[in-house]
Formats: C-alpha cells, structure tokens, sequence
C-alpha cells in the first residue's frame, strides 16, 4: 500500500495564552496514510484533529519531527507546490465577492496556472447546474456554498483533499450529497483525502482507515471497520462515556 503521507514523531506547540510557556496540541505522532483513499480524523474537541490536518497543507509548521508527502520532506518543499497537491476545504464555506465563476476560477489564477475544467465543468462534478456558474455566490445556501467550495479545490487538480468538519454545519441531505460526492471523486480520479469528523456514522460510512486523536496523541489507527469492532461492537453501544450519540 503506497503510503501518500507518512508522519514521524510529529509534535506541534502553539504560545500558550495568557501565560508565560508554550502549549503541546500534538505529541510524537506516527502515522501513514495511504494514497487513495478517504482517511477520517476523529477526537473530542481539542485534540489536536485541525492543527493536523493544517500541517499537512502547510498552514502549519510541525514543531517536532517530520512528515513526507510522496516520500518528500514536507519541510523542504515549496508552500505554493504543496498547495497545488493538496487542496483544503473548511468547516465555514467562504464565499468571495461575485459571481460563482469568479470563485472558481480565483484558486488557478491566485496560484499562476490555469485548471483544464471550466467552471461550469467543476459544478456538474458537483451535480449542481451549469447555469449556476452566473449566480452571486454569496446568495446560494450552505449546502450549495460548500459543493463550489470543494469544486474550487479541485480547480487546482489537487493529488490530497483535506475535510475539516465540511458536513457538519449542513442538512442530512446536504451531508449526504457531499459524502457521495467525495467517495465518488476518491474512487474515479484517485484523490486521496483527508476528513477530520465529529460524526461517528459519518467515519464509518465514508472511512477506510481512521485516526482517532486525545489529547494530542494517537488513541487507535486502522480500518474504519477495526475501529468500529472495537468501539462499537453493536449499534446499540453508540453510546458510551466517550462518544456520546454517535458523536465525540
């Protein structure tokens, strides 16, 4: 199994606020995460599970130990190459001011290269209307929001998508329409992605191997299915001290 990122001892610390000292998010992580497949990230909140998935895009700098992508080290590579390869789609979409062609045309011109989809193409991927390209983009819902924001990341042909929470302020419909889109894109183009979620269910439908953080530290790593037998050996016992309804 090729390994797309490989994690090293990973440690990252931020300035502690309103105290002297600096505060540990991430301690000694070692992971690898296959290409080609979706990869969920789960925890209870604060452990660590964005500031993760932000190393992996180079919003962050780990403070200890390395990590590779493609079997280079991050730390020696280019932001705007690395921003090519690995796109990221947050938990709030974000709307830029104008039509939703000039958002998705923004990520290629911003990064000096040009995507072989047009605009219209990136949103029948997304099964919207191709007329929709013509629409405000501040005026869609939320679900709408968030489809053109995971067509604007896939405007720059990324090898990795990164997922932070992007379902988790939508319907279930909305969810629902997003979990097929993304499973479709993994299994068609080969995209590897990333998903950090709260939602129990959600990782066991979509995963297929999981990560689950506390505290900072790595808790269990392995299939989606492995995870489940061990947490959750029957549907009934979803709910427990630790993940409560379904949800950490």
């Amino acid at each position: 199994m090729q390994a797309k990122f490989l994690l090293e001892k990973v440690g990252y610390e931020v300035e502690a606020s309103g105290t002297q000292g600096r505060q540990r998010i991430l301690s000694d992580v070692g992971i690898t995460i296959p290409a080609g497949q979706i990869f969920t990230i789960t925890g209870p909140s604060g452990s660590g599970k964005s500031s993760l998935l932000y190393l992996l895009n180079l919003l962050r700098d780990p403070t200890t130990g390395v990590i590779f992508l493609d079997g280079q080290n991050m730390a020696e590579m280019n932001v705007l190459e690395v921003r090519r390869k690995v796109g990221i789609v947050f938990q709030k979409p974000f709307m830029f001011k104008g039509s939703v062609r000039e958002n998705l045309l923004l990520g290629p011109k911003l990064k000096g290269s040009e995507s072989r989809y047009s605009p219209e193409d990136l949103l029948e991927m997304m099964g919207l209307e191709r007329e929709m390209a013509r629409k405000e983009a501040i005026l869609l819902s939320g679900g709408e929001q968030q489809r053109v924001s995971l067509a604007r990341a896939l405007a720059n042909e990324p090898d990795v998508l990164l997922l932070d929470e992007v379902t988790s302020a939508l319907d279930a419909d909305s969810a629902c329409s997003v979990e097929k889109l993304v499973k479709a894109l993994c299994e068609e183009k080969g995209i590897t992605v990333v998903w950090v979620t709260h939602d129990m269910e959600q990782l066991m439908r979509v995963g297929d191997n999981s990560l689950l953080l506390i505290d900072g530290r790595v808790a269990f790593t392995g299939t989606s299915d492995e995870f489940k037998h061990q947490y959750f050996p029957s549907k009934r016992e979803m709910n427990t001290e630790l993940f409560t309804d379904g949800r950490l």
